[in-house]
């Protein structure tokens, strides 16, 4: 059976802006540093330090998400005004 190289939808076309390619980075590495979080806490022998190393690198990322997120924000909500 053939495999078509065609993209399976026109959202697979559609180029991410920059807000929505940060957006996305951002909610990726958080998801990673969850994961990762959610591993350590499961080693019984894992230690304060590296407990509070965990949330300090969660508590970044969900910052730096929010601040993405409001931005994509701002980009839409100036694409919405910019039409006629």
């Amino acid at each position: 059976m053939p495999v078509s190289t065609e993209p399976k939808s026109r959202a697979a076309n559609i180029q991410k802006t920059r807000a929505e390619q940060e957006t996305t980075t951002e909610a990726e590495r958080l998801t990673t540093l969850i994961n990762s979080a959610r591993a350590v806490v499961a080693q019984p022998t894992a230690d304060e330090n590296e407990l509070l190393a965990c949330a300090d690198r969660l508590e970044r990322a969900a910052r730096d998400l929010a601040v993405a997120l409001r931005e994509l924000a701002r980009e839409r909500r100036n694409q919405i005004n910019q039409k006629p």
